[in-house]
């Protein structure tokens, strides 16, 4: 199974307010998820993200790859592989 960490999209039209969850890749963006590790609110100035830094950790160690935003948020956060 390939597992992804990747984006769920929630909110209201023209407001988007997205999860970071860790998804199987065959499911739909905002189908049924493995589990939840953060949130990311790109409506805000400057943006923010909480991210749980032990289960992003856990994740990446079990061979999950992020997606470009993920990675780019982790990176911010200051979490590596």
């Amino acid at each position: 199974m390939a597992v992804k960490i990747r984006l769920r999209r929630m909110g209201q039209k023209k407001a988007p307010f997205y999860r970071i969850v860790v998804a199987d890749s065959r499911s739909p963006r905002d189908g049924k998820c493995i589990e939840e590790i953060g949130t990311y609110d790109p409506t805000t100035d400057p943006t923010t993200f909480k991210v749980d830094e032990e289960l992003a950790k856990k994740w990446l160690a079990n061979g999950a790859q992020p997606t470009e935003v993920v990675a780019r948020i982790f990176k911010q956060a200051g979490i590596e592989k």
